[in-house]
């Protein structure tokens, strides 16, 4: 977990924004493209459950513009309903665009778990991608946001984990290591 906490980052094709946590997520986005660091932003999902904190991207999307992004600059990815099929859709889409590197976006608590699930995508394609991670930080962990503590939303994160991983759709703790090996010895080229 700390090696997906403490990524560095360096210049990408695109933030990839993932649904979910309601509005806490896009300003991170928004940030990193502010920044120069991302050119495009990438929000990827279709799913709306409020109550587990999916807004719609019709809803989130105005915040982005309004926040200063223009608006070619923002893409949906509308065919995944959960993390797997977002990595699928979105690697897919990258590879497609011709892109090399994506940093990933998302809650504290889900970074871990959304990078174990790009990352098995990324290998099992064998894609060449480079992932960057940059959580949202600053949030808190034990007020309840309308869908539960971030506290108990981690919890949940490491069932999914084990459950996901028994499935073979997360990348290995071994995987990562070799993966981030990798990833710097590119910066040192």
């Amino acid at each position: 977990m700390a090696i997906v906490d403490n990524d560095c980052l360096t210049k990408s094709d695109a933030a990839i924004l993932l649904e979910g946590d309601g509005f806490f997520r896009f300003q991170k986005a928004v940030e990193l493209y502010k920044k120069g660091i991302v050119s495009k932003i990438v929000f990827s999902g279709n799913t709306v459950d409020k109550d587990y904190g999916s807004y719609p991207f019709k809803e989130v999307k105005p915040y982005i513009i309004s926040a200063g992004v223009p608006e070619e600059d923002v893409i949906h990815e509308d065919k995944s309903l959960h993390t797997r099929q977002q990595a699928v859709e979105v690697v897919k889409m990258a590879v497609e665009k011709g892109w090399k590197k994506l940093t990933l976006v998302a809650s504290h608590e889900h970074q871990y778990r959304a990078y174990l699930t790009f990352l098995r995508e990324v290998l099992d394609t064998g894609s060449g991608l480079i992932l960057y991670n940059a959580p949202v930080r600053n949030l808190n962990w034990f007020i309840d946001s309308g869908w539960g503590t971030r506290f108990d939303r981690l919890s949940a994160e490491f069932d999914r984990i084990e459950k996901y991983s028994a499935m073979g759709h997360l990348a290995t703790a071994q995987e990562v290591v070799e993966y981030q090996k990798w990833k710097e010895s590119l910066l040192n080229e």
